[in-house]
């Protein structure tokens, strides 16, 4: 039976970035989860319990590659190459100040994130959107009103914190590691629990969200 591709792809990431995705998979190995294949997390594989690896390092051309392969009985692992995708769209916009600004809006309509502040450049915006969809998907979540700190090990370069505002409700902001905070709820809520759901809309919705701005033809980004 000859090969069927089902998805195929290839992009420039960097060191950390290659970590955070590869983490993914591994997470999701030892969860038993089925596997994202894609960054939106639309193409996925039900791994089998056992399966065979192949690693590969070869030179070639003065480039380097380092193949890593896994197979697994075709009957033994599930392929859905239609899985649900985001439902969030990042709206890109400029505020009456001239700044650009993002939100994340969910398909119901609620702004579920938005990045607190503005920028001069829309391509410093489009890169605020770019680190929320690497960083969030792998980010610890740790509550800093209990002084809790984030494992050395796994996670990406931003932690969303858990904390309690003047108000006493509950909030979130996602924090890169050069102390920016680089998203944040944009709401208060009655308890932990309502934000960790909200934080968890974001680490699910954020990486294969679409971007739009005002006057979009197509309603996405290019």
């Amino acid at each position: 039976m000859p090969d069927d591709t089902i998805h195929e792809s290839k992009r420039s990431r960097t060191r950390q970035g290659l970590a955070t995705y590869l983490r993914r998979i591994a997470r999701a190995l030892g969860r038993g989860e089925p596997v994202p294949v894609d960054e939106a997390g639309t193409v996925t594989v039900d791994a089998a319990a056992t399966g065979d690896v192949e690693v590969e390092l070869e030179r070639d051309d003065e480039t380097v590659h380092l193949e890593v392969e896994m197979e697994w009985p075709d009957e033994e692992a599930a392929v859905d190459a239609d899985a649900t995708a985001s439902k969030a769209t990042f709206e890109l916009y400029a505020d009456s100040a001239d700044q650009y600004r993002w939100r994340l809006r969910h398909d119901n309509g609620n702004i579920i994130a938005d990045g607190g502040e503005g920028y001069a450049d829309k391509r410093d915006a489009r890169s605020g959107i770019e680190s929320v969809q690497r960083n969030a998907p792998g980010a610890h979540v740790v509550d800093v009103s209990r002084d809790e700190e984030a494992p050395d090990e796994g996670g990406s370069d931003a932690v969303f914190e858990l904390f309690r505002d003047k108000a006493d409700k509950y909030r979130w902001r996602l924090r890169h590691d050069n102390g920016n905070v680089i998203a944040d709820g944009g709401q208060g809520y009655a308890s932990k629990q309502k934000a960790k759901q909200g934080l968890r809309s974001v680490k699910s919705n954020a990486p294969g969200a679409a971007v739009e701005e005002p006057g979009d033809a197509e309603g996405s980004e290019e």
